[in-house]
């Protein structure tokens, strides 16, 4: 069975010839303008072996701008990182910094957490 197929539940044979099965992965959301944009910055250490990390969420686009953003992040942070689950992971503590630079790029930005 062929990866595009394997999703296919229930349907065993149809009839129709115009019949197009639909599967139940949704398309990436929009990306919205930087203004339209709430995202929260937090630090966090849990499960990381006692280390330090930036969290970014609450993006909403596609997985090709927010890795895009990650990008930008970490390289004016100059340290690592990642981008999984809808979030931004810099390595560090640079909470304060990654706030100032997303909100020069016009999102609205809280801070979560001390």
């Amino acid at each position: 069975m062929s990866k595009k197929h394997k999703n296919r539940v229930n349907v065993v044979y149809s009839t129709n010839p115009d019949f197009q099965y639909e599967d139940d992965n949704t398309e990436d959301a929009e990306t919205l303008p930087p203004g339209e944009q709430n995202l929260y910055v937090s630090l966090d250490h849990k499960q990381r072996g006692g280390k330090e990390v930036t969290l970014v969420e609450g993006f909403i686009g596609t997985e090709d701008d927010l890795k895009e953003l990650g990008k930008m992040l970490k390289s004016k942070c100059g340290v690592g990182g990642s981008v999984k689950n809808g979030e931004v992971i810099v390595q560090g503590n640079f909470r304060d910094k990654v706030a100032d630079l997303l909100s020069q790029q016009g999102y609205r930005v809280k801070k979560k957490g001390g």
